[in-house]
C-alpha cells in the first residue's frame, strides 16, 4: 500500500488537473503495486526552500511496504519518478527531491486493524 505525497511551492493552477491520477498510475507501475492500493496526495502553494532557494521546487515522499528498502531499488524508482515529475511540473531535476520511506505492515492501519492482519 504505497503512499505518494507531492509537496510543491508551485501554485495549483500550474499543476495539470489530472496530475494526481497520472502520479497514481505512474507510482503503481514504478513500484509494481496495484493502482487500487496506491494513495496519492498533491499539496501546492506551500512555502518551500530547497538548497537555499525558494524558486519553484517539489519534494516527493514515497512510502511503501517491501519496495523502497534498498539503494538499488530507490535508484531505479528515482529515475522513473524524475521522468514524470520534471516535464509534468516544468521543473529541472535540481529543483526536485525524492525521499523514500520503507514501511512495515504493522505501521499502516486499515479497516480497524493493521495491514499485518489483512
Amino acid at each position: 500500500m504505497p503512499f505518494v505525497d507531492l509537496e510543491t511551492n508551485l501554485p495549483s493552477n500550474q499543476i495539470p488537473q489530472d496530475f494526481a491520477k497520472r502520479l497514481c498510475t505512474a507510482a503503481a507501475s514504478i513500484l509494481g503495486k496495484p493502482e487500487e492500493r496506491v494513495n496519492v496526495t498533491v499539496k501546492s502553494d506551500l512555502a518551500m526552500v530547497i538548497g537555499g532557494s525558494a524558486e519553484p521546487c517539489a519534494q516527493l515522499l514515497v512510502s511503501s511496504i517491501g519496495v523502497v528498502g534498498t539503494a538499488e531499488q530507490n535508484k531505479s524508482h528515482s529515475a522513473k519518478f524524475f521522468e514524470l515529475l520534471g516535464p509534468a511540473l516544468n521543473l529541472s531535476n535540481e529543483r526536485i527531491l525524492i525521499r523514500f520511506y520503507p514501511l512495515e505492515p504493522w505501521q499502516i492501519g486499515k479497516n480497524g486493524t493493521v495491514m499485518t492482519f489483512l
